[in-house]
């Protein structure tokens, strides 16, 4: 039986459905293409600023029971470095066929347009505009991830200065997701990505009495939050008609459909290479395509939202 595993995303294919999500491995074009050629239906950058930023001190990253919790600091080179990055990714990643997302922030909803208008020089496929952070100072969020106003600003910020189709990256950590959601659908996202870590988390050595992360508090991700990012996602989908491109804590092929049947268009993989490798796209993709011909679908098309007239 022959089995679609592609999908579009904002008008562009993706071979498949997995994406890396940002903010794991990819910083280089050469990392970049190496997870195109592992499998990943696309590629996300790690998200970049206007000038070079330097982040958090280590440790930034800790390895618990149920998942990763990590204060990294959006440390990142500056966008003239990463433009150059994505020039160069974005010719081996095209000969695979493998679409390149961009991801992008900034400290000011008129940065954010700068951004977007620089970034757009290396013509990435989409652009991903993360105002959601949770490792970054409590006055970040405030503006920008959990205002419906502020977010739509951006969002309008950001289309007036590029022509490349635009992701807006929410996170679970407000009141009313599906508000902020359909703020910046209004606004002209092209797309969402839902959701950017949970948090932020605390965790302690009992030691020594101190919070393990040098920052002291960090965003949780993997296995421990995707419940409630299958939420996130299917209250987002029935809200608005622009795709989603769902991450939290999808680790297999399973989580993948998970995803997809509460209406997801494509879903990002970030944690989960720090528990299977490199190799986490493929076998997804082979665990994906075994589900589809065990329950007789031709394409993910025929899968997508099919859970949602249970819930």
């Amino acid at each position: 039986m022959s089995v679609d595993l592609s999908t579009t995303l904002c008008g562009i294919r993706l071979p498949n459905p997995t994406v890396l999500a940002s903010g794991v491995l990819g910083l280089s074009y050469e990392v970049m293409a190496r997870v195109a050629r592992s499998g990943a239906g696309a590629v996300t950058t790690k998200s970049c600023s206007i000038r070079p930023r330097p982040g958090h001190h280590n440790p930034t990253i800790l390895q618990w029971e149920a998942g990763l919790i990590n204060a990294v600091g959006l440390s990142n080179p500056g966008i003239e470095v990463m433009v150059e990055e994505i020039r160069a990714a974005k010719a081996l990643l095209a000969s695979l066929g493998v679409p390149l997302i961009a991801s992008i922030f900034a400290d000011t909803i008129y940065d954010f347009g700068t951004a977007a208008r620089f970034i757009s020089e290396a013509q990435p496929d989409l652009i991903e505009v993360n105002i959601s952070c949770p490792n970054v100072d409590a006055q970040y969020l405030q503006m920008f991830a959990a205002d419906p106003y502020v977010a739509a600003q951006v969002t309008r910020r950001v289309k007036l200065n590029t022509d490349i189709p635009v992701l807006i990256k929410l996170s679970p950590n407000v009141t009313n997701v599906v508000e902020i959601a359909r703020t910046v659908a209004e606004a002209g996202a092209d797309g969402i990505t839902a959701i950017n870590s949970l948090g932020p988390g605390i965790i302690l050595d009992i030691e020594t009495r101190r919070p393990v992360l040098a920052h002291g508090t960090g965003g949780v991700s993997g296995p421990s939050i995707r419940p409630i990012a299958v939420r996130c996602v299917r209250d987002i989908c029935r809200a608005v008609d622009v795709p989603v491109l769902a991450v939290g804590g999808v680790t297999t092929g399973r989580d993948v459909i998970e995803m997809i049947l509460v209406g997801a268009t494509a879903v990002g993989i970030g944690s989960a290479v720090a528990y299977r490798g490199i190799g986490v796209f493929q076998e997804a993709c082979d665990e994906i395509q075994a589900y589809l011909e065990r329950h007789r679908y031709k394409s993910l098309d025929e899968l997508r939202g099919k859970a949602l007239a249970f819930l």
